[in-house]
């Protein structure tokens, strides 16, 4: 047998495996995110000129001219190379950044969407005009989904941005900047994405026990795709009354979470008239199938530390089953 050899070529390889996919800075996939990352290679060009310059001066006074120097020649070498040529350097790079924020933040010719970051999951409200509507500080009005963002491509979407409870972070990096979400106010981002595609998101600010496991995706299709997209999900659910329905408002699913055309209307939790259209569970934890479901519901505390939904792993499995099943057709 071949014997494996270990190369030194391995290290960056992982390393630059790291620089592409769906959740990657440096696969800038929108405006926003492409201006960051050319702002990210500037200040990293004039980081390592300044690096250069201050090894190249300690390499003169320790080895070049090792021996002794003029008051006036190590004067000057401070001046200039210590003070001057940082100042001015840093002085270029502040205001290439500062250029750059006007073009960040206008408002968008885009639709806009209201996001509360929660406990450990995103809320999600499309066609919200204004300030959105608050009850316990969350978007109210418009079209609700939860934990998956459909924007169309090149327009810039507005996202208001909020939180009932804690202060979160939301992140898309291959499509713009970081943006706090914080109890009490409505902060605004502007996503402008330059590709079609999913893109991974993320809370970046540490927010309790799950925040590890509180992601979201980013959906960029095409303008009348996204039209069609939203007014699907603005229908009730076009599911038949069944045993699963009975069994989710008889245990008492629905005094936290809203089906649309049905009784259930809780608003504690996600609304998930149109569950089995998203791509994952839990906030980006698992894929959207029915054995999935199954087992969130048995065991949400498995999927997530902390999170507020009680475990109903004490019922039959043939109920569990019945639920996840009807939850599982809410296309």
């Amino acid at each position: 047998m071949k014997k494996f050899r270990t190369s030194r070529t391995f290290p960056a390889i992982f390393a630059l495996s790291a620089c592409e996919g769906p959740q990657s800075a440096f696969d800038a996939a929108g405006a926003e995110a492409a201006r960051v990352l050319t702002l990210f290679w500037v200040m990293l060009i004039g980081a390592v000129a300044i690096w250069a310059v201050v090894v190249a001066i300690g390499y003169y006074a320790t080895k070049t001219r090792p021996g002794q120097h003029s008051e006036k020649a190590g004067l000057r070498l401070i001046i200039w190379g210590g003070c001057v040529f940082p100042t001015v350097v840093l002085a270029m790079l502040l205001f290439w950044g500062l250029r750059m924020m006007p073009d960040l933040r206008p408002p968008g010719d885009g639709p806009t969407i209201a996001v509360s970051g929660e406990r450990f999951w995103w809320r999600v409200a499309y066609g919200v005009e204004g300030e959105p509507g608050v009850v316990r500080n969350l978007p109210i009005g418009g079209v609700p989904s939860a934990n998956e963002i459909w924007i169309p491509l090149g327009k810039r979407t507005e996202i208001l941005l909020g939180s009932p409870d804690v202060i979160h972070s939301f992140w898309v990096p291959p499509l713009a900047g970081k943006m706090d979400a914080i109890p009490g106010r409505v902060n605004r981002l502007i996503l402008e994405p330059t590709e079609v595609g999913v893109f991974n998101g993320a809370c970046a600010e540490f927010c309790g026990t799950a925040h590890a496991q509180m992601g979201f995706r980013v959906v960029v299709v095409p303008e009348t795709e996204f039209t069609e997209y939203v007014r699907a999900q603005a229908q009730p659910a076009a599911v038949p009354e069944s045993e699963g329905l009975d069994l989710f408002i008889r245990n008492g699913c629905a005094a936290c979470h809203a089906i649309r055309g049905t009784p259930p209307d809780g608003v504690v939790g996600p609304d998930l008239t149109h569950l089995a259209s998203r791509r994952t569970i839990g906030a980006g934890i698992v894929p959207t199938t029915v054995e999935n479901i199954a087992d969130f519901v048995a065991s949400p505390d498995h999927f997530k530390p902390g999170i507020e939904m009680p475990a109903f792993g004490m019922l039959p499995k043939d109920e569990i089953a019945q639920i996840a099943a009807w939850l599982g057709s809410l296309e």
